[in-house]
């Protein structure tokens, strides 16, 4: 089996952190964002930890500077941390519109920025969208920022599919429906997913390693609820 370089956001908790030890055990290497690192993967050898805050561009240097010195490539980058608020449109601010967008926008085309030129031939950027970013699906109210957010990078995704083909790097989206998540559970308390957040990253997982021979500038809707 070849050693892939995999870089993960959000692996804090919920998928992101699944996905890190899934991919550390299979032999991986794997770089883990997020801005509170857990003990569970601080001692792995396959794991490497970075405490940034992906919504301050600056700190994104801290990523460069380890792909630089450290590993020279990249070959999968899964753009998993996401942040959900729950409220109603008119009592939204400015501040907290924008704050969403960091995360879930923003920082998505930072970091793929940052990676561009250690992405090769092969290579898969995976991002990890939602099903309430899809156009046309059901929408929930309360969620103007964050649904609003997810569907910016998928149209991202898309473009950057179509300006890097040449290159041989593959771009595409998960948008997922409801998965049992720290964050689900926070937002919408005593609401059950049907999905679990392992069962999910198995799925990804897979798809990271896979899915770039068969996609590329896809959104595939996944999802046993939401229509």
């Amino acid at each position: 089996m070849e050693t892939k370089h995999i870089i993960i956001t959000g692996t804090s908790r919920g998928i992101g952190f699944e996905l890190a030890l899934q991919f550390a055990n299979a032999g991986h290497k794997v770089l883990a964002i997020s801005r509170k690192t857990p003990q569970a993967l601080l001692g792995h050898s396959n794991i490497s930890c970075l405490s940034i805050d992906l919504s301050i561009e600056e700190d994104l240097e801290k990523v460069t500077q380890f792909i630089e010195h450290t590993w020279k490539k990249v070959d999968v980058l899964i753009h998993n941390a996401g942040v959900l608020l729950l409220k109603p449109f008119d009592q939204i601010s400015a501040k907290e519109f924008e704050d969403i967008y960091k995360v879930n926008v923003f920082a998505v085309a930072n970091l793929t920025r940052c990676c561009i030129p250690y992405l090769q031939k092969g290579s898969h950027v995976v991002t990890v969208s939602s099903m309430g970013g899809i156009q046309g699906s059901m929408k929930f109210a309360g969620l103007a920022a964050y649904s609003s957010s997810k569907g910016a990078v998928i149209t991202l995704s898309e473009l950057l599919a179509e300006e890097y083909k040449e290159k041989g790097v593959a771009f595409n989206v998960l948008a997922l429906g409801a998965v049992q998540t720290e964050m689900l559970q926070e937002a919408f308390p005593g609401y059950q997913a049907p999905i679990s957040a392992k069962e999910m990253a198995d799925y990804i997982f897979n798809f990271a390693l896979t899915g770039n021979k068969y996609y590329n500038g896809k959104v595939l809707q996944v999802s046993s609820t939401t229509p």
